[in-house]
């Protein structure tokens, strides 16, 4: 069996998940049966695109195509015709396609092969459900993801349990988690301890990640550290004296320290898919405060492994609660645990295989 993932957004999380991917998929044994090809856009500035076929499994394919975030009907046309011409090559048996731009190309591209496929198709955070859009665009957004789904078909493959809620609203759909790997995650855990409350989250700065509020909550509680891991567009929007954006880091393990380092982790998103810095958080036994959203929600345990916040005045009470290691350590632990029960890639990879096998 042939299969082929379709993604353009091949940066921070997703990047994580996929090169996570490559390597089950390109197990010998998982090989036997399948063999994976993964189409790419390497245009993301937080990856080194030198460096994507030598820190994934050689036993996959990989095959690079210029694809835009933005809307680009040149580029655009481009791309469909590229994609049609090596899925034609290729022949697969199953097409999944991640997030909405490769989502709408490639159900384009796989019209053009007039030839019936399995198609699968993973949102990892709905378009429409963006705050940073006016109503009418999250409207037109909402019609291009039903009708899309009603014209070419297929199934949705949710990352979450709430995506999957939704997605059963618009059509055929099944629930495969997001997972990662525990064991890689956990080599770099190291008890620590900061002099100050450090609280960290990693993401690239732009809309989806709130950055004026991780600078309002930074300004709101001057005397605890912030670390802001990755970069982005909208650094510019992050003034707090007590907050350090390092910038960013290209190497996975660097990464991993400096999250490591933190002694609370935030997810303060206006929109998710199923977000796997919180997972990797959440390995390294780090409390989650997060944003009350879908996504958000389908990981942190309100009160267990975290909390969940809708407004910043909430903070304080919560912060008077972690301010405790002891407590912190408790809230860690539940974070690991909940991990391995479902959140880990092999259990979660398994499933996707099960329903390309179907």
């Amino acid at each position: 069996m042939k299969v082929v993932h379709v993604i353009e957004a091949l940066g921070g999380g997703v990047y994580t998940y996929f090169n996570d991917l490559s390597f089950y998929f390109g197990d010998d044994e998982v090989k036997k049966s399948i063999e994976t090809t993964i189409i790419y856009s390497g245009n993301r500035k937080e990856i080194d695109r030198d460096k994507i076929k030598s820190e994934f499994s050689s036993n996959i394919n990989l095959l690079e195509i210029n694809m835009l975030r933005n809307f680009s009907p040149l580029q655009d046309l481009k791309s469909v015709i590229q994609l049609t011409k090596e899925l034609k090559k290729i022949n697969p048996d199953v097409i999944h396609l991640h997030s909405s731009k490769a989502g709408v190309l490639g159900r384009v591209a796989y019209f053009f092969l007039f030839k019936k496929k399995k198609l699968y198709y993973s949102p990892h955070g709905y378009s429409f459900l963006r705050t940073d859009s006016s109503k009418p665009i999250r409207k037109l957004y909402w019609l291009i993801e039903k009708y899309a789904q009603t014209f070419f078909g297929g199934v949705t493959i949710a990352c979450g349990d709430t995506e999957f809620e939704i997605a059963k609203k618009l059509g055929s759909a099944k629930l495969v988690r997001n997972g990662i790997n525990i064991a890689n995650v956990q080599e770099q855990y190291a008890p620590h301890q900061n002099e100050k409350l450090t609280i960290g989250i990693m993401a690239r700065i732009t809309a989806a990640r709130d950055p004026e509020i991780f600078n309002q909550i930074a300004l709101k509680f001057p005397h605890f550290n912030f670390v802001w891991i990755g970069d982005g567009e909208l650094r510019h929007l992050i003034t707090a004296p007590n907050i350090r954006i390092t910038g960013w880091i290209l190497d996975r393990k660097t990464v991993l320290k400096e999250l490591n380092n933190i002694d609370i982790y935030m997810q303060i998103s206006l929109w998710e898919g199923l977000p796997i810095a919180v997972l990797e958080a959440m390995a390294l036994q780090k409390p989650v405060i997060a944003t009350n959203i879908i996504g958000n929600k389908d990981a942190v345990l309100h009160e267990k492994t975290g909390f969940l916040f809708n407004d910043i005045s909430e903070l304080e009470a919560i912060f008077e609660i972690l301010k405790e290691e002891k407590t912190r350590k408790k809230f860690g632990e539940n974070a690991l645990a909940r991990c391995h029960e479902l959140f880990d890639k092999n259990q979660n990879f398994r499933q996707l295989l099960a329903f390309y096998q179907e």
